[in-house]
């Protein structure tokens, strides 16, 4: 291959609505007609500790001597500053973990998917750094996603099912200064994504969030304006997030379920977002869905996530 234009993303669990965006720039500005953005990692179990040692100076140096190191330490801290601030339970949080293993039925690629998870489950999994336990944590694994970025007209041409980009934003380092994570970049861009888009949250049929902890899908509920700060639990409650629900979420089971597949997890928003909304699922359909958000979140620090993103996609079927 000798392709014209190429972007590199290591942005991890937002890379893929990032990898959407600047494809969708190439096109329009003429750079490409077909962008293949392709995402896949083995998630070798050396590599994967060799990246928990040495992901930042800080944690190399800081943090995993004293045997902190790595994501479940970070999202520790998070998870924990979320439940103490705004009250939230574990029972809470499994609600997340038990509607995406439920979402997983049927999709073949989901890891865990034929594996039925109850709440004893979930409060009696081993724990794995307090208050996270075996089921608030993803399981590495290998993998891959994909997906073609082109002009509408192509796609026609081609007799594709396709998806349109009604809005998108990228934000990096937000919020800088909060000691913990509460909040993340969505927070300071979501007026302008559902500007561009022009619709309101309540018009999104499914969304697909980027999922490697529980607490990071409360976060981006908020943050994305579905329901207030602190406010995620009761949305949960009330709401439903399963593909019945009314606000179905990681309709393929999301990485809870699917497994994390390095840092390739950042397109699985992305590519069950286009599949919910052209009808072409691996597993349960969410029915009637024609709106859909997809979001990412990557490359933590210590104490905050550095990327976010989220994009609005309408599906059209030819």
């Amino acid at each position: 291959m000798t392709p014209r234009w190429l972007e590199w993303i290591p942005t991890g669990g937002a890379s893929g609505v990032m990898a959407l965006r600047r494809a969708a720039r190439a096109v329009q500005d003429g750079d490409a007609e077909i962008v293949a953005c392709i995402a896949g990692d083995t998630a070798n179990e050396g590599v994967f500790e060799d990246l928990r040692r040495r992901f930042s100076r800080f944690a190399s140096e800081a943090v995993y001597p004293f045997g902190a190191g790595g994501p479940n330490a970070v999202f520790a801290l998070i998870t924990d500053h979320y439940i103490r601030r705004f009250g939230a339970t574990r029972e809470d949080l499994a609600r997340i973990a038990l509607a995406h293993r439920a979402n997983a039925i049927g999709n073949p690629n989901a890891l865990l998917g034929q594996k039925p998870l109850t709440l004893d489950d979930y409060l009696n999994a081993p724990p794995i750094a307090t208050p996270l336990h075996l089921f608030d944590c993803v399981m590495p694994c290998a993998g891959a996603e994909g997906f073609l970025v082109m002009s509408v007209e192509r796609a026609k041409a081609l007799g594709l099912p396709y998806a349109t980009i009604r809005g998108a934003i990228e934000r990096h380092n937000a919020f800088s200064d909060d000691p913990v994570a509460v909040q993340s970049g969505w927070a300071m861009d979501r007026d302008q994504l559902w500007a561009q888009a022009g619709v309101e949250p309540s018009a999104i049929d499914c969304a697909q969030l980027y999922d490697d902890y529980p607490v990071i899908v409360m976060m981006q509920l908020e943050d994305l304006g579905f329901c207030e700060k602190g406010g995620a639990a009761a949305f949960i409650r009330e709401q439903g997030i399963t593909v019945d629900g009314r606000l179905p979420i990681n309709t393929s089971g999301g990485q809870l379920s699917c497994g994390q597949a390095g840092a390739a997890g950042g397109f699985l928003p992305v590519v069950e977002a286009i599949r919910q909304i052209t009808g072409e699922v691996l597993g349960r359909q969410v029915e009637g869905a024609r709106l859909a958000l997809a979001s990412g979140y990557g490359m933590v620090n210590f104490d905050r996530c550095l990327a976010t993103a989220a994009a609005i996609l309408e599906g059209q079927r030819s």
